[in-house]
């Protein structure tokens, strides 16, 4: 069934999702992470090593929602542990934010990849994919009552903004959507380790931390 308030299509009739037939009648955050643990909604179950849970306090006032996990959040089934979850770390320590504080997620739960050679390469997941998982992200949500959402990359940010929105357009903003905690997109972390070179790397990593510390300005003041 829809969430309420979450800005949801609702369900065809007659065909429930995988993803909405496991969550708890009375969901809490420890028998979300253990339902989802059985999730066949997709295909990416087949692949992926385990589901890759949100983390975080269980009302924390900021949700960092991803992409997907990586090959280390994979193996570890942690959020954010990888590379990109290092980056992360420190961009949110420059700008003063407690990452013990907030709640880490991502739109998809398994990690979408493609062998090359012994590396397991990432691949982005599709629009079926994202609304397979969709429901779970609606449940972290529900539950946590975050104050403000904060959407790293494209994947993340489309996945509740609509396909049309970009983030290069319009990061570091903070917006309004009825029924949804305030956001703010961003880009994801991985994004500047993809960086060319150490100074592109720098300079978007700067750019980075100056969204968060605008995040942490919002957060003092509310």
């Amino acid at each position: 069934m829809e969430q309420p308030g979450l800005g949801l299509e609702p369900p065809r009739v007659g065909q429930p999702s995988a993803a909405e037939e496991l969550i708890p009648q009375a969901p809490t955050l420890s028998g979300l992470r253990d339902a989802a643990a059985g999730c066949r909604a997709c295909d990416l179950y087949k692949t992926g090593t385990q589901t890759v849970f949100g983390e975080g306090g269980e009302h924390a006032s900021v949700m960092f929602v991803g992409e997907q996990p990586g090959d280390r959040e994979d193996i570890e089934g942690k959020p954010f542990v990888g590379p990109a979850g290092r980056l992360l770390d420190e961009a949110l320590a420059e700008a003063g934010i407690d990452r013990k504080r907030v709640y880490i997620t991502n739109a998809v739960k398994h990690f979408k990849w493609k062998p090359q050679g012994k590396r397991r390469l990432h691949q982005k997941p599709n629009a079926a994919e994202i609304s397979a998982c969709r429901p779970w992200l609606d449940a972290e949500i529900a539950l946590i009552k975050p104050t403000i959402l904060v959407l790293l990359g494209a994947t993340a940010a489309q996945a509740l903004l609509g396909r049309d929105f970009r983030v290069s357009l319009q990061r570091g903003q903070f917006i309004e959507r009825p029924g949804l905690p305030l956001m703010m997109a961003t880009v994801h972390p991985s994004s500047i380790l993809r960086a060319p070179d150490d100074e592109s790397r720098e300079i978007e990593m700067q750019a980075f931390v100056q969204d968060l510390r605008r995040l942490a300005q919002r957060i003092k003041g509310s």
